[in-house]
């Protein structure tokens, strides 16, 4: 069967376990060596862990819910209980015990696989509150020898229990994968909850697939191509744009070996491809910024020097033109001294392309990717809408998203909402059917973003729709074009710009970059203490500000921000101020810091600020500090 006709994701696997079946597919980083896992092994781990979960009573509609680091294991358990028939939804790492209930419980899972101690944990905590949960599968030991609560089992253990269930179920495995169709659920992915709680959406084996589909037509993988497993797993972007097309291309699918390893194992793999958030962009720039301040003249010297060539270079590219050979030369020496070797420090030596997705990228982070000679481009998708639009080869526009996907049918309606119809989208929220009814509509998915379409076809996303600003005087403003430029200095981590139509003028929450400013704060012999003591340092403003007046200069008068305050702490997912793909939850967070946001709007200088605050062991505190307004 040619790979184009198979329709779900374990029939992929099948195949290329009899393409491949002693190529590697996967490698983990274990103790600081590469394991190496074969499509054959790949496949063999699945098909056994599948027996095992049926021996368990697993049926097909039964949702198994897992939770942890990228590992061989998530992924081996994701494709096993697809391929018994059942369905599996995921949670984020860091999720608190409460947001775990949440997902299981609104699931109705009655399975749980989990990494480590740690997120055992976690389920044993609230399993009295999942009355529907059977079995706790976990597949890191270490730290559970003396666990003997019977819910629990180790992967191995199910493992084995499926090699024992195949002799009397022969051929059970395959039967079951060959019933799969492209129409049954796959996943549940629970959406960000930006505007409350996460919804629980509905993919099947063909959305899925679909999506992958469209990502490789215009981003070409084979199977000697590397891909490094950095988005978490529970997220829609990793099945889209790492999981799937490994399935589809062959492509090696790397994991590090701890989340802060990230950074030194990809340098190792050396990708051919890799896709990373805007934050993560946003991060590499902070961190070559932070790298320059810190090193020695000579070093800075030539960064200052060659940094306007590879801009150059790169807006050439833009606009398709070919540079003359006096910039050529330029750029060979600034690639020889420069470029080459921070590429290779990044990691990003031998990338043919590289991808930015899931919100907006800072136009100032995009342009320093591209004068650094990585081809970046922009990607744009939604777990409801699948894959909408991105950049093709030589149609690279830094304020777009690229032109629509092969195969997506786009409009905008008068309001400005995106609107798009194709084979990549959901089949519905669980348990919602009016939220559903109000996002598909005569087979449209209604995306709630606000976009509009150029004389060359190309997508420009201004925010979500329901974000836009509008001020009093009736000018519009764009939040998420604001503080993406904003969070391009390495000493603004993170910042919400507010406004509203009974505002005359825009103002903005910063959040300083602790460690930069901290930096900063020593070498110009700034004493502080603390985080709270630091922000609120009249220095340390005045360093804000410089960067507020540079983003001001992009922006009409008008829509200029006019007042800021710098506030005492991080937005922090686990106090519901971001979501876990660090998005702000922009109408909780107003809500919270209302009389600091009133107070912007007022004649005085400071306001007293009492916040409550959630520490990683659960307890409960609050922070009462006294912050300052100011203004540019």
């Amino acid at each position: 069967m040619a790979v184009d006709n198979l329709d779900t994701i374990p029939k992929l696997i099948r195949y290329n376990s009899e393409k491949w079946g002693s190529r590697t597919a996967m490698c983990m980083k274990q103790f600081g060596i590469w394991q190496r896992y074969t499509w054959q092994e790949y496949y063999q781990a699945i098909k056994y862990f599948s027996l095992g979960l049926l021996s368990l009573g697993l049926e097909p509609g039964d949702v198994v819910c897992i939770i942890g680091d990228n590992e061989p294991e998530w992924f081996w358990g994701e494709f096993a209980t697809q391929a018994a028939g059942g369905i599996v939804t995921g949670a984020f790492v860091d999720s608190i015990p409460s947001e775990v209930k949440y997902i299981a419980s609104h699931s109705d899972a009655k399975f749980a696989i989990v990494n480590d101690q740690e997120q055992t944990d976690k389920f044993l905590e609230i399993r009295n509150e999942l009355p529907l949960l059977k079995k706790v599968i976990y597949w890191d030991p270490k730290g559970l020898r003396n666990y003997d609560d019977p819910i629990l089992i180790s992967f191995r253990e199910v493992t084995e229990m499926g090699l024992e269930y195949e002799k009397s179920h022969p051929g059970l495995f395959e039967q079951n994968v060959d019933k799969g169709k492209g129409s049954d659920v796959a996943f549940i992915y629970y959406t960000s909850g930006t505007t409350g709680l996460p919804k629980g959406a509905i993919l099947t084996h063909r959305a899925l697939i679909t999506t992958a589909r469209g990502f490789i037509s215009r981003y070409p993988l084979n199977e000697n191509d590397d891909l490094i497993s950095n988005f978490p797993a529970a997220w829609v972007g990793d099945s889209y744009f790492a999981t799937i097309p490994h399935l589809l291309t062959g492509a090696r699918l790397n994991f590090p070996e701890e989340p802060e390893t990230v950074a030194a194992d990809t340098r190792e793999v050396g990708p051919n491809f890799v896709i990373y958030g805007p934050r993560q962009w946003e991060g590499l720039v902070s961190e070559i910024q932070v790298k320059i301040i810190d090193a020695y003249p000579l070093k800075r010297f030539a960064y200052h020097l060659f940094l306007p060539v590879g801009h150059k270079i790169a807006d050439f590219n833009f606009k398709n033109q070919t540079p003359g050979l006096f910039w050529r030369a330029l750029h060979g020496i600034a690639y020889l001294l420069l470029f080459r070797p921070l590429k290779d420090r990044l990691g990003l030596g031998k990338v043919r392309v590289a991808v930015t997705g899931s919100s907006v990228l800072s136009l100032d982070t995009f342009r320093l990717i591209h004068a650094l000679g990585i081809e970046l481009r922009q990607n744009y998708a939604s777990t409801e809408a699948g894959f909408i639009s991105s950049h093709g080869k030589g149609e690279i526009a830094y304020e777009s998203v690229g032109r629509p996907a092969v195969g997506t049918e786009v409009r905008v309606m008068d309001s400005g909402e995106l609107l798009v119809r194709s084979d990549c989208m959901f089949t519905g929220y669980l348990k919602a059917p009016e939220k559903t009814a109000q996002t598909l509509i005569d087979g449209w998915c209604h995306t709630g973003d606000a976009v509009y379409v150029n004389d060359n076809g190309h997508l420009i996303f201004m925010d979500r729709l329901e974000h836009l600003g509008e001020l009093r005087s009736g000018i519009k403003y764009a939040p998420q074009y604001i503080e993406g430029r904003l969070r391009f200095s390495p000493y603004i981590r993170d910042a919400m710009v507010v406004g509203g139509k009974d505002k005359e003028f825009v103002s903005a929450i910063i959040n300083i970059d602790f460690t930069m400013v901290g930096k900063w704060a020593e070498r110009n012999h700034i004493a502080y203490t603390t985080f709270v003591d630091l922000s609120q340092k009249d220095e340390v403003a005045r360093l804000v500000e410089k960067d507020l007046a540079r983003v001001n200069g992009y922006l009409p008068e008008s829509a200029r921000v006019r007042k800021f305050v710098l506030l005492h702490k991080e937005f922090d997912p686990d106090e519901a101020e971001l979501t876990r793909t660090r998005k702000l939850r922009r109408d909780f967070v107003e809500k919270r810091y209302k009389d600091l946001i009133d107070a912007m709007y007022k004649e005085g200088t400071q306001v007293t600020v009492e916040a409550p605050v959630t520490y990683r062991d659960g307890r409960k505190g609050s922070v009462t500090t006294d912050i300052k307004v100011r203004s540019i």
